[in-house]
C-alpha cells in the first residue's frame, strides 16, 4: 500500500459562541505528518480561503472555525433566525403562501440550518440542484470547489405551485402544523425524477428505500431559495441533547484541545469489531504524534429504511458501549447527524464525509461498501464495496481531508474476541457483517470469498430466541438493548397475528 504525506496548515482560532467575531490571522504553523494512517489525499498544502459568494457566506462576523479544519466556504452557515427577531419574522412568514413539510424535508430543513452542508443557504435552485446532480460539487463566486454530492431539494405538487403564484417568499409550514421557517427569492423549477434517481443512485430499479418514500410520492416541481429557521428544530424525542450542532461540535472540541478529531458514522448497533477499528485508529494517530484525537462517533438520525435498528435504540446501546468501558468516554463524543438516508453508495459517502468537515472533523473513517445496500432486485451488492473509499480519495472538494479506510476486522474463533483478520488462519475468523453481506432484506447470506458470515440477520435472530453472540462480539450491556428491542418486535408480532387472522 503506498503511502503519502499531507502537509496542513492550521491556526489556532478561539471560538466563542456568544460572540463571534471575525479574526484575522497573520501566522500559520505549519504540520507536516511523516505517517499518515492507511492512506490519505495528496500531497496539499491548505491555505484557507474566505469565499467572497455572496450565496455562501452570510456575512464577516458569522466566521465559525476551529483549530482543525475551516468549514466548506470558509463560514459555517447558521439559518437559525436570531431570538429577539423571530416575533416580526414569524408574523410576516404568517402573511405568506405556504408551502407543507413532510418529516424529511423537515429533516433537511434542519440540516441546511445548522451549516452541515455549507456554504449551502437553503433548498437548491436549479443552477446549485444541475452541479450537485451531474458534478457531485458546487462552484463558489469565487472560483472555489466545494463537495455537494447529494441535491438537497424541496419538491411542491402542481396545487402548492398555483397557490404560491408570481409570490417571491413562502412560509414553511412543519409536519405537525406548526410554522418553521421562510423559504425567501424563491425559484421553481421542473423535478425530473427518473434523471435524479438515475443520476444519484447509478439505478432506476424499484425498491430504493429512500426513492420509495420520498421522491416517488413527490411533486412535479422543486422550489429553491434561501432558507430562514424560525427557532432550532427540536424532535421533543427525548434525543434533542445528542443533537449537537457543527458550531457546539467545533466548541466541544476546542474546549477538550483536539489536534485531531476522526468521524465514524454508522447506522447500525456498535459491536466490538466497529470499536477495535476506532480504537486502532486513535493508536496510530498518537503514533503519528498526534496528543489528544477525539473520537466523533456519529450515527445517522434521519430517514432510514424499515428494517434498520432505529435510532432511539441505537442510541441506548451506543450508551452502554461507553458506559462499559469499550471506547473511552474520555476521548469520544456521541452525537447524531441530522441527515436522511439515501442508501446510495459512493455519491451519497462523499456527502457523510463533506458534513463532518463541517462539523469540524479533519479525518473520516470509510469502510467497506459506505453507504451502500443489497440491490433491490438482484442477488448481489448494488455498488462495488470498495468504491466508496477510492471515490472519497478523488473527489472534488474533499481535498483537506483525511480519508481513513477500514482495516478488516472479524471474530476471531480462536481468541474469541474480535480481531484484525490474519489470512494466513481465514478459517479461524467469522465475518460480521452488516447489511452488505444480505440480499437486500430478503435475509439471504452473500459473502464472496469468505466461508463464514454472521450477519445482522443472524444477530436477530440471537435476539429473538435468547441467544447469546461468541464470546467478545458485543458488549453484555450493548447486547441486552437489542435483545429488548427485538423481543419487543416478537411481541408486536404476535398481537398482529390475530388481529389479522381475525380480519
Amino acid at each position: 500500500m503506498s503511502l503519502t504525506i499531507k502537509i496542513h496548515v492550521t491556526a489556532n482560532f478561539g471560538l466563542n459562541l456568544q460572540t463571534v467575531r471575525q479574526k484575522k490571522f497573520a501566522n500559520y504553523n505549519v504540520r507536516v505528518r511523516p505517517r499518515p494512517i492507511y492512506s490519505s489525499n495528496p500531497l496539499t498544502v491548505y491555505q484557507p480561503k474566505m469565499s467572497t459568494d455572496s450565496v455562501s457566506v452570510k456575512s464577516a462576523s458569522s466566521v465559525i472555525k476551529s483549530s482543525l479544519i475551516e468549514p466548506d466556504g470558509g463560514a459555517l452557515v447558521d439559518l437559525v433566525v436570531p431570538e429577539n427577531e423571530r416575533g416580526p419574522k414569524t408574523i410576516e412568514a404568517e402573511s405568506m403562501p405556504k408551502v407543507n413539510l413532510t418529516k424529511i424535508d423537515l429533516e433537511w430543513a434542519h440540516v441546511i440550518s445548522e451549516g452541515w452542508a455549507s456554504p449551502l443557504r437553503g433548498f437548491m435552485r436549479e443552477n446549485e440542484y444541475l452541479q450537485s446532480l451531474h458534478f457531485n460539487s458546487v462552484k463558489l463566486g469565487d472560483g472555489n470547489i466545494v463537495n455537494m454530492s447529494l441535491p438537497i431539494v424541496l419538491a411542491i405538487d402542481d396545487e402548492t405551485k398555483d397557490r404560491i403564484g408570481s409570490s417571491t417568499n413562502v412560509g414553511l409550514v412543519g409536519p405537525s402544523g406548526d410554522l418553521i421557517g421562510i423559504l425567501r427569492s424563491i425559484e421553481i423549477y421542473k423535478h425530473n425524477k427518473e434523471e435524479r434517481i438515475a443520476r444519484t443512485w447509478g439505478t432506476t430499479a424499484p425498491g430504493l428505500p429512500y426513492v420509495e418514500e420520498v421522491i416517488t410520492p413527490a411533486g412535479n416541481w422543486l422550489i429553491g431559495g434561501d432558507l430562514e429557521v424560525l427557532q432550532p428544530i427540536k424532535y421533543n424525542d427525548g434525543l434533542d441533547h445528542y443533537r449537537l450542532s457543527p458550531k457546539k461540535l467545533r466548541k466541544e472540541f476546542d474546549s477538550r484541545q483536539a489536534d485531531a478529531v476522526f468521524a465514524f458514522q454508522l447506522r447500525n448497533p456498535v459491536h466490538n469489531g466497529h470499536a477495535l477499528l476506532m480504537n486502532d485508529t486513535r493508536r496510530r494517530l498518537l503514533e503519528m504524534g498526534y496528543k489528544n484525537p477525539i473520537l466523533l462517533l456519529h450515527p445517522l438520525g434521519g430517514f432510514t429504511k424499515a428494517d434498520d435498528v432505529p435510532l432511539d435504540v441505537r442510541m441506548e446501546q451506543h450508551s452502554e458501549v461507553l458506559a462499559a468501558g469499550v471506547l473511552d468516554p474520555e476521548t469520544t463524543i456521541v452525537a447524531i447527524f441530522p441527515s436522511p438516508m439515501h442508501y446510495a453508495g459512493p455519491t451519497e459517502v462523499q456527502w457523510h464525509a463533506k458534513a463532518r468537515i463541517n462539523a469540524g472533523a479533519n479525518f473520516y473513517i470509510v469502510g467497506r461498501d459506505p453507504a451502500g445496500m443489497g440491490h433491490p432486485t438482484e442477488k448481489r451488492d448494488l455498488y462495488d464495496p470498495d468504491h466508496g473509499k477510492k471515490v472519497l480519495s478523488m473527489a472534488p472538494g474533499l481535498e483537506k481531508l483525511n480519508i481513513l479506510p477500514f482495516r478488516v476486522a472479524a471474530y476471531d474463533t480462536v481468541a474469541q474476541k474480535m480481531a484484525f483478520f490474519d489470512p494466513s488462519r481465514a478459517k479461524d475468523f467469522l465475518f460480521i457483517s452488516g447489511t452488505k453481506f444480505l440480499g437486500g432484506c430478503t435475509g439471504k447470506i452473500f459473502s464472496p470469498g469468505f466461508k463464514f458470515a454472521l450477519s445482522y440477520m443472524k444477530m436477530r435472530t440471537y435476539a429473538r430466541t435468547g441467544e447469546n453472540p461468541p464470546d467478545g462480539f458485543m458488549c453484555p450491556g450493548g447486547w441486552k438493548v437489542l435483545v429488548k428491542y427485538y423481543e419487543s418486535l416478537q411481541a408486536e408480532d404476535a398481537t398482529q397475528q390475530p388481529a389479522i387472522l381475525t380480519s
